[in-house]
């Protein structure tokens, strides 16, 4: 039987790949610190006996790398992320995003894993030149968390070619869904308007909200790591997006409620956009679910949201100063 470990497996996507793989009928181990993740995230399937839930931070070695003793497949997740901590406290991201990696790297050499499938970011691309964008591009990281998970990408890169470790990395476009994170910070905007929803408030678009984002639902991008695991690519990188790149607007007209506009910021691209040619011909993957039945997929479970801090033009203006302030030309 394949074992496998996924670091951050009580959080939003690693959740749902915990899903998949127990499905397959594998033993699954799960080491999460709970900083974002959440035990509730894997409450259904806590009578499953082929899984293990271990509260473990990545970058403490030794407690973290006994773990990984029989171990076929790892699928590292876990992170830090969000902008502006990340510009305000950069040495925890670089400890969870760089450090964490180092460790999780090691522990995999050290067991001769078979497989690792590392958590890549397309904000690494910061504001590219082309749309759709390849895993070619230059790399334009804007902020401390998208140069830190790049910097972790690159050392997951380095040990597939010096100790030929078996990694590829996927790097997400905008990932949406259920189980996505409703800590106190201000991040992702389905989060942020969830709760606004909820609450009755109005949604504080960003700009004039004609930017486009290619959200991809998240049970798409776990069978993408699926179909990673299951592959024999070794040492590649490759772009995991919806296919497609969706306005803001239109997003607001899918939730449905009253728009009021907050200042764009500095250092966010105008369009995000996966160039899909990779994904589809090296993975055979392909996206099922549009933004229409992804979005009604949440709607359907919108109360997780209700704990999530309700954010307005006042809120979101003290939280992201320092963007503006460190960001800004």
């Amino acid at each position: 039987m394949i074992k496998a470990l996924v670091t951050g497996g009580a959080g939003f996507i690693g959740s749902h790949i915990v899903d998949l793989l127990l499905e397959m009928g594998l033993k699954v181990i799960v080491l999460d610190n709970f900083s974002t993740g959440r035990p509730e995230n894997l409450s259904h399937q806590q009578h499953q006996n082929d899984l293990s839930l271990h509260q473990v931070d990545i970058d403490d070695y030794k407690k973290m790398e006994p773990f990984f003793r029989g171990v076929d497949w790892v699928f590292h997740m876990a992170a830090l992320a969000d902008i502006v901590p990340s510009i305000q406290q950069p040495f925890p991201y670089h400890q969870s995003n760089v450090d964490g990696t180092m460790c999780v790297l090691e522990a995999s050499r050290k067991h001769k894993i078979k497989r690792l499938i590392y958590a890549g970011s397309s904000s690494c691309y910061g504001i590219p030149d082309k749309y759709p964008t390849s895993e070619s591009a230059e790399i334009r990281p804007q902020y401390p968390y998208a140069f830190a998970k790049n910097i972790g990408e690159q050392y997951v890169m380095h040990w597939g070619q010096v100790y030929n470790l078996p990694v590829l990395s996927l790097r997400m476009f905008n990932v949406y869904g259920t189980r996505s994170r409703t800590s106190g910070t201000y991040g992702a905007v389905f989060g942020v308007f969830l709760a606004q929803k909820l609450a009755g408030k109005p949604y504080t678009v960003v700009g004039d909200g004609t930017q486009t984002r290619d959200f991809t639902y998240v049970t798409d991008v776990a069978a993408a790591y699926i179909k990673a695991a299951q592959s024999d690519l070794q040492q590649d990188i490759i772009n995991i997006g919806s296919g497609g790149t969706y306005s803001i607007n239109r997003l607001v007209e899918l939730l449905e409620g009253e728009v009021i506009y907050v200042p764009k910021r500095p250092g966010e691209p105008d369009c995000t956009f996966a160039d899909m040619t990779k994904a589809r011909q090296l993975l055979n993957w392909e996206p099922e679910v549009s933004l229409e039945e992804g979005v009604g997929k949440i709607l359907e479970n919108i109360d997780y949201w209700k704990e999530a801090p309700v954010w307005d033009v006042n809120s979101i203006d003290e939280a992201t100063k320092d963007w503006f302030k460190y960001l800004s030309d």
